[in-house]
């Protein structure tokens, strides 16, 4: 299976269609030496895999991706997810090439 999830300085910041517009422009900001904070990107495919399947499970190896970004975000940080006195903040947002919230070949809203 293809790579699910990118860290921001990994990401190629000129693939939108795989990374999303939000997550696109902030792997390009960290690789020209902005200040952004560390994070990473779930690609766009991984998000149109879990909106097509009919069990509404995660794509295979998903949350393994996910946690190793998350453990390379505490490194980073030297914060950690879920501890009360030296929290690792989050920020979750939506940015894929075109909304979930729309069909992807028809361009109507889901119902």
């Amino acid at each position: 299976m293809n790579k699910q999830v990118y860290a921001f300085e990994e990401g190629d910041g000129k693939n939108k269609a795989l990374l999303g517009g939000k997550g696109a422009n902030l792997c390009e900001m960290t690789q020209i030496g902005l200040n952004v904070p560390p994070g990473f990107v779930i690609t766009t495919e991984t998000c149109l895999k879990y909106l097509a399947s009919e069990t509404g499970e995660l794509p295979d190896n998903l949350m393994t991706e996910v946690h190793e970004q998350i453990q390379q975000l505490e490194q980073k940080t030297g914060k950690k997810f879920g501890d009360p006195d030296n929290p690792l903040l989050v920020s979750v947002r939506s940015g894929s090439a075109m909304s979930a919230r729309y069909d992807e070949h028809n361009f109507k809203p889901r119902a």
